[in-house]
């Protein structure tokens, strides 16, 4: 039984790769999720292949999942790994009911991404010294993170070849290899500038930062865990007592932009984001903003005075 998994696993890993072209971080968690449920059924005491999977294994995998303690978002990103799974399995015919699409995975709350304020990332930048060379880095970096609403990773893979500031747009690599133009704001490419003709050109480059924007003292690339560090340190010493890192600034892009009536498919375009559901969660703007525009702007928002009595004022 395992070889047959084994079998339509490789064949699944291929799929993943050629024809939804996903990153190797993405293939392989779906592939554990495949290997999670044989596991399951062969513990379980079930030798069955992937073809006489049903409904009702699966719905007993995941009440396991839940006894076992696993949170929900895990439960979804599993479940959704299987459907996936076998949804490829119906695109190419080998199965004729998908046991896994009534499933509904568990209901998870969405919790609004936290974001900083235009006078807090004005503190925060302020707080970096630009007399070392390592802050004119640093403030390029958050330049950058907040004017194109970057990821961490597309942030530290930034490449020389992809900047483009003469047009004012930067070409980034995203998740599932995807690529997308997206604009970058004045701010944003002087720093830069600043940063890759004075301080990053007098560094002892190695072979792996060549191409690369951001690099460390040693002329190496940057990494994730630098990055969080720097932005904790800059948040205390400017007193935001917000839990922040890399990712705030992509929230705080889309809500400034979002909030100043900027259009829901720009902002997914320039996000990367596959669907625009996604982006809607950067619609939380201030109850008291929302009230006040309908306020302002519906025809039955305000309480008219009758006929009658605009005459008697007459």
């Amino acid at each position: 039984m395992i070889a047959v998994w084994q079998s339509y696993r490789n064949a699944f890993k291929n799929y993943l790769t050629l024809e939804r072209s996903l990153a190797d971080n993405s293939i392989e968690a779906y592939l554990r999720d495949v290997d999670k449920l044989r596991e399951f059924l062969e513990l379980d005491g079930h030798a069955l292949t992937p073809f006489q999977v049903t409904e009702a294994h699966v719905m007993a995998y995941l009440k396991y999942l839940t006894d076992v303690g696993l949170s929900v978002h895990s439960q979804a990103r599993m479940l959704s790994g299987l459907k996936a799974f076998y949804k490829y399995l119906l695109y190419e015919n080998l199965i004729q009911t998908d046991p896994t699409h009534l499933i509904e995975g568990p209901r998870l709350g969405r919790k609004l991404p936290d974001t900083l304020s235009v006078p807090e990332i004005d503190d925060l930048l302020a707080a970096i010294d630009l007399s070392t060379p390592a802050g004119t880095r640093d403030r390029a970096m958050l330049e950058v993170l907040y004017s194109s609403g970057l990821r961490v990773s597309e942030l530290l893979n930034l490449r020389l070849t992809n900047c483009f500031f003469d047009i004012g747009f930067i070409r980034i690599l995203g998740k599932g290899s995807k690529v997308r133009l997206v604009p970058i704001g004045q701010e944003a490419i002087h720093y830069t500038r600043l940063y890759t003709e004075h301080i990053r050109n007098q560094l002892d480059i190695t072979k792996e930062g060549e191409d690369v924007v951001f690099l460390n003292h040693r002329g190496k690339p940057l990494s994730r865990v630098f990055v969080f560090k720097m932005i904790k340190k800059l948040a205390a010493e400017a007193g935001i007592r917000k839990t922040i890192g890399p990712h705030t600034f992509r929230h705080s892009f889309a809500t400034h932009l979002i909030e100043g009536g900027a259009d829901l498919r720009a902002v997914q375009q320039m996000l990367g984001h596959e669907s625009i559901t996604t982006t809607e969660i950067y619609t939380h703007l201030d109850r008291d903003y929302l009230k006040q525009m309908m306020i302002d702007y519906h025809p039955r928002a305000k309480i008219k005075e009758p006929a009658v009595r605009r005459r008697q004022a007459q």
